[in-house]
């Protein structure tokens, strides 16, 4: 691996590609430490103590790099992108014009492209305010900005900090698309791995901390962590690159004197198909009623109906709630589950594989053309995604397993270390397909 990183940084345009991302990432964490207009810049220390309280920032704050804690004008990271982007696939099976341009080619993406652009704008302005809003309530007494948060009677002030923040998001996006064209590896997921990997030092600095005022209990505690970190890595990738290969013939054609197809091939079909979206979808959803119960303040020991609901939804929907947590846990576990089957039908019928199959001519040997391989590779996909699918569930609640068999918390989600190895791997497979396009052996193959 060492020798090839030597031969891609040998060549000029490689070079050139890799000092591109690494310069782009270097943007994004200039822009990530940018605060917006009129902050209080006195309140940031109270919001990071907010953000250690509010499970749906923590996961806001990992996409946005870190930049929430410090309220930069990339606060959302690349957040709305993502879920126009979840939105428009989604809507595909149900409207027929997205699901014709999805089948145009090129420019049918392209036009989707724009379209999601378009749709990460309102969705930027709605999470840009939803979120502040929602800090600014949380603070209490201390004031995150120096006029009050208020579209109606403070228009002007308010609408400058969210229009910073969409502009933020947006800079950010275009970031991504400029490392696609002119870097290496997927430029938005590239962006999210930029952000988390920003805090790993920190996490570092919190685990030698964290043995310093500990015994040896702590240090085997420590150790017992880093070894399950590692086998949940190896184990990523072996779920993220695992594939079944389904043998496809290709009937042989004449026109004129020249003989077309009859050539074997495959169907790579991944045990992890969903990729991250699962955990994301999972996670968004089962923290939003603790979320909102937190925003009624319930109090222990007081009467009334509604104090013991929001008391309810807030210990049942949190990792430390009652009973340490384990409806928390089984829940986000069946979740996980249900959204790796759902997400993997949306994204199995929007690839169309029997039609496009039947049209070129292809067939899978044994299996009559059209509802036949279609059933066949449903089940196929079926048998598979459950391996998928009961990992995602494994990872997403590994990092409360590990808390309460090591009893050591550092601050590195599952969600976050999924993506950091899929993002890596990706990388890796796109610097190895130049590799190999300039005859250099790869170094995933070894």
């Amino acid at each position: 691996m060492l020798q090839a990183v030597i031969s891609a940084w040998k060549l000029p345009d490689l070079r050139r590609r890799i000092l591109f991302t690494l310069g782009m990432l270097l943007i994004f964490r200039f822009i990530a430490h940018i605060p917006v207009p009129n902050i209080n810049p006195d309140s940031l220390e109270e919001l990071r103590r907010a953000l250690q309280e509010n499970q749906l920032a923590q996961l806001l704050n990992i996409f946005s790099g870190g930049a929430l804690e410090n309220f930069s004008v990339a606060a959302m990271g690349v957040y709305p992108y993502i879920t126009a982007t979840i939105i428009m696939q989604l809507l595909q099976p149900i409207i027929p014009a997205l699901k014709e341009l999805n089948k145009e080619g090129e420019q049918g993406r392209i036009k989707l492209n724009r379209y999601q652009m378009w749709l990460t704008i309102p969705l930027a302005f709605l999470q840009a305010y939803g979120q502040t809003l929602g800090f600014v309530g949380q603070l209490g007494g201390v004031s995150l900005f120096r006029s009050p948060f208020d579209l109606i009677n403070n228009f002007l002030p308010t609408f400058t900090i969210l229009i910073s923040m969409v502009a933020g998001t947006m800079l950010l996006v275009w970031l991504g698309e400029q490392i696609n064209e002119r870097g290496i590896g997927q430029g938005i997921s590239v962006i999210i791995f930029g952000g988390i990997v920003s805090g790993l030092p920190g996490l570092v600095a919190q685990g030698v901390q964290i043995g310093q005022a500990g015994g040896a209990e702590t240090f085997f505690g420590i150790l017992g962590f880093l070894v399950i970190g590692l086998l949940t890595i190896v184990g990523i990738v072996l779920i993220q690159e695992g594939q079944r290969r389904i043998p496809v013939q290709y009937a042989k054609r004449v026109r004129g004197n020249r003989v077309y197809g009859g050539q074997s091939s495959h169907i790579p079909l991944k045990v992890n198909m969903a990729g991250m979206i699962p955990l994301i979808f999972a996670q968004s959803i089962i923290i939003f009623p603790g979320v909102v119960a937190s925003w009624f303040q319930p109090v222990a020991g007081e009467p009334g109906i509604g104090n013991a609901i929001a008391l309810f939804f807030l210990n049942t929907f949190n990792p430390t709630g009652t009973g340490g947590g384990i409806v928390y846990m089984i829940l986000l576990f069946l979740m996980v589950v249900g959204f790796t089957y759902f997400y993997t039908l949306v994204l199995f019928q929007q690839q169309d594989i029997p039609d496009n199959l039947q049209r070129n001519g292809g067939f899978i040997p044994g299996i009559r053309p059209g509802k036949r391989t279609e059933e066949y590779l449903s089940r196929v996909l079926n048998r598979i995604t459950l391996a998928g699918a009961l990992f995602l569930g494994l990872v997403a609640i590994l990092p409360f397993l590990t808390q309460s068999v090591t009893n050591i918390q550092i601050g590195l989600g599952s969600t976050a270390l999924l993506i950091v190895v899929g993002v890596a791997v990706d990388t890796m497979r796109q610097l190895e397909a130049q590799l190999i396009m300039r005859n250099y052996e790869g170094f995933l193959n070894r």
